[in-house]
């Protein structure tokens, strides 16, 4: 990456680490998980208020570096009206960026796009990771529990 794009990629991580979106508490939660990153000490909670399949709202709190904390951010901000499939989808081509493997990406990503410096610091990927994957369990978590009550009514 060019000098000017590395810039450009730490002003939108730095304004979303100052300025985290996301922070109001939900009056109705649907969706809940902790998530820890026991190696540099983040530690993120994560709510969403569901209408249906779509996030109508969504709460994060993070503790953590400032890439922990802008991802988690980014997250908030990007996921709100999308369905948890979307959301599913959004997070692999995340995880795939992170990591360096090619997708075929037709998102709109935005800030999102930020998180590619992250890659030239391997030991952060975890950290710009966590809220994702915190999320991703926590839908993961929903959608086995309605199988095993439709699998149980059967």
């Amino acid at each position: 990456m060019s000098e000017p794009l590395d810039d450009l990629y730490r002003d939108i991580l730095m304004e979303h680490f100052r300025y985290p979106r996301g922070r109001n508490k939900l009056e109705h939660v649907h969706l809940h998980n902790e998530g820890q990153n026991p190696v540099c000490g983040d530690e993120i909670e994560i709510a969403l208020e569901l209408e249906g399949e779509k996030v109508k709202d969504i709460y994060v709190s993070c503790m953590g570096c400032a890439i922990s904390v802008a991802s988690g951010s980014m997250l908030a901000e990007i996921i709100k009206g999308k369905s948890l499939e979307e959301v599913k989808k959004i997070a692999e081509v995340i995880k795939s960026m992170l990591k360096g493997k090619e997708s075929r990406n037709e998102l709109e990503l935005g800030d999102l796009e930020a998180l590619k410096g992250v890659r030239k610091f391997p030991v952060r990927i975890k950290c710009a990771l966590l809220s994702w994957t915190t999320l991703i369990d926590a839908i993961l978590a929903k959608e086995a529990s309605k199988k095993a009550q439709i699998s149980s009514s059967e």
